[in-house]
């Protein structure tokens, strides 16, 4: 059987544990808040007390961290010698150009890699629901599918490293325009004093609506962002490296420019934490 090792057991990390563990993977997880892992004990993960410890104790390594750069200072700094004959997926979002570096440093230390970033949030992770776009070989793809399954029933395989990963920040762009798009409209009409149940009535029925208005209609119209399945502050930062590397391309980014002052005003707000649907609060502050 397959020894998984997990870095990163946050908001998505865990609920992914746990599938795994339902289905008799053992785990053996790590994270720089080793009080996050405390929920994990009774499903029977075993912690590690290091990064190291967890490539030494597993064939596969799974990374769901949160940017290239916690990547590099947990799996390669202090395990670099000890990736040889390790597989590792990443998960996390990240730039493709990143994503192709780390592949071509894990490969010339002697590991394999492949990106399966996955698109959903805590609610597809609990139920194995979650959309996982694979980047890499056929052969990669043929070989950890089964395994992916646990997060995904239908693993697609994008192409190569650095496929998903640009598949993945194309539609958090989308993510991002889209709920600050409702969000604008919403707090003008409420501000125009027009009925919001007809202004959803129609919506619904239109070419324009997408089933994300409803998801965060009663957040924004009750400003009540607990519990986020998606924090403000990581859309920022995919906001950020969706625009990095739309400059790279040439490509004339300048709408998103705007939704990023909206976030990082929502994060001056004090609601870094809060679930991302309270970009509504930078775009309709209280009167």
């Amino acid at each position: 059987m397959t020894k998984v090792g997990f870095l990163g057991s946050g908001l998505m990390g865990q609920p992914m544990i746990k599938r795994l563990l339902s289905s008799d993977i053992p785990v053996i997880a790590y994270n720089r808040t080793s009080s996050k892992l405390d929920a994990l004990k009774e499903f029977g993960v075993m912690l590690a007390q290091t990064p190291g410890e967890v490539v030494q104790n597993s064939d596969c390594i799974v990374l769901m961290l949160t940017n290239a750069a916690a990547i590099r200072e947990l799996l390669l700094s202090e395990s670099a010698s000890k990736l040889s004959q390790k597989t590792i997926i990443q998960m996390g979002t990240i730039a493709p150009q990143e994503s192709r570096t780390l592949a071509q440093e894990i490969i010339d230390k002697g590991g394999e890699y492949l990106e399966a970033p996955v698109l959903g949030s805590i609610p597809e992770a609990e139920k194995g629901k979650l959309l996982v776009m694979v980047g890499g070989t056929e052969n990669q793809f043929k070989k950890w599918s089964a395994f992916l399954q646990h997060f995904g029933t239908e693993p697609i395989l994008i192409g190569e490293v650095g496929s998903a990963a640009a598949l993945k920040l194309a539609l958090n762009q989308l993510i991002a325009s889209l709920t600050s798009s409702f969000a604008l409209s919403l707090g003008f009409l409420k501000r125009q004093g027009v009925d919001i149940e007809k202004f959803m009535g129609i919506l619904r029925q239109s070419a324009l609506y997408a089933p994300t208005f409803d998801k965060k209609l009663d957040r924004m119209c009750e400003r009540n962002y607990d519990n986020p399945n998606f924090p403000t502050k990581h859309l920022l930062k995919d906001v950020n490296l969706f625009l990095q590397e739309s400059d790279s391309l040439n490509l004339m980014n300048n709408s998103l420019n705007g939704v990023q002052k909206v976030l990082e005003k929502a994060i001056e707000l004090g609601l870094a934490d809060a679930d991302y649907s309270a970009l509504y609060s930078a775009i309709t502050p209280k009167e």
